[in-house]
């Protein structure tokens, strides 16, 4: 089942052209995948105690519609690939008042050391509280 947040949309999420700000996008998706992982119980104090944090890798972003002052979105995440080392995951915001999606996303997120900042495996702890839900 995908996890989710809503935001509204806010004067300071606007760009010059008075639509939601790319970053404002990329930061709504590092909020979705942090609160999401907070909900299973991996805060990021729980991290760092395993020695080792999800970083983001790489990000495959398409803007379909623009997001305007006032409007409520829904910031959608769930995992759909994992490897030893990396967690993908995809993404959806849609506008709430009508459903439409304004912005898809796929993330790489690699699990790294707090020591060195290598990739490390991810340890069947971390493993187990995410799913992974094919689209």
């Amino acid at each position: 089942m995908p996890f989710s947040i809503r935001v509204q949309v806010s004067p300071q999420d606007l760009d010059e052209l008075q639509h939601v700000s790319n970053v404002v996008y990329i930061r709504w998706l590092q909020d979705v995948a942090l609160a999401h992982s907070a909900s299973v119980g991996l805060s990021l104090e729980a991290y760092r105690q395993l020695g080792a944090v999800f970083v983001v890798r790489r990000h495959e972003v398409d803007y379909l519609r623009p997001a305007l002052l006032g409007d409520t979105v829904e910031v959608e995440t769930r995992v759909v690939e994992r490897s030893a080392v990396t967690a993908t995951r995809q993404n959806f915001i849609r506008r709430v008042a009508d459903g439409q999606v304004l912005v898809q996303a796929r993330t790489q997120w690699a699990y790294v050391s707090t020591t060195n900042g290598r990739p490390v495996r991810i340890p069947p702890e971390v493993v187990q509280r995410f799913a992974i839900e094919p689209l």
